[in-house]
């Protein structure tokens, strides 16, 4: 059963693992780039996105340069993009800490991307979702590989009303771009 939080309007936290990533010899782990299906899955993820009509008021992204370019592909795939807040904290961050920086989120975003890595983003999921529609949370447990979506949905004044087991994960998909022919 979901835990309640205090009244308070709708807000949705889309948390977005990077697309796959490339190893290239002698590139360190934060310069590491987008593989070429990284770069196909990204703009899928954006679609993905709009298609669920969850485009976000922010968008809080990890440094690392395969992080910044899902969003960059990922934000292409929309009209007009929403601001974006590239944060070293969230690079290598554990669950607790990518809770503490959605925290910091103004109270005016209703919807806030977070775009990162694992093992934090799963746990962060696992941390928050009091229940799940469908096989949700039974998916993000399987695994949440790289460019999955995880939906988080609540209802609370602020961002800091975002605490674990009180939301509920609406939906968890991979999206996959299609290799050109």
């Amino acid at each position: 059963m979901i835990a309640r939080a205090g009244a308070g309007p709708l807000r949705r936290l889309v948390v977005l693992r990077h697309a796959k990533s490339a190893w290239p010899t002698g590139i360190g782990d934060h310069d590491r780039p987008l593989a070429p299906r990284g770069r196909r899955d990204a703009p899928a993820a954006g679609r993905a996105l709009a298609d669920a009509d969850c485009l976000p008021d922010l968008a809080l992204c990890s440094t690392a340069v395969r992080a910044r370019q899902t969003w960059e592909l990922t934000a292409q795939q929309w009209g007009t993009p929403p601001p974006a807040r590239f944060d070293p904290r969230l690079y290598g961050a554990d669950a607790p800490e990518l809770l503490a920086a959605v925290h910091e989120v103004p109270d005016q975003m209703m919807t806030l991307l977070l775009i990162g890595h694992n093992p934090g983003l799963q746990e962060l999921v696992l941390d928050l979702a009091g229940d799940s529609l469908d096989d949700a949370l039974d998916d993000v447990r399987t695994k949440f590989p790289t460019s999955a979506v995880a939906v988080l949905a609540w209802h609370g004044g602020s961002w800091q009303d975002l605490t674990p087991g009180v939301a509920l994960l609406t939906d968890m998909i991979v999206p996959r771009g299609k290799k050109k022919a």
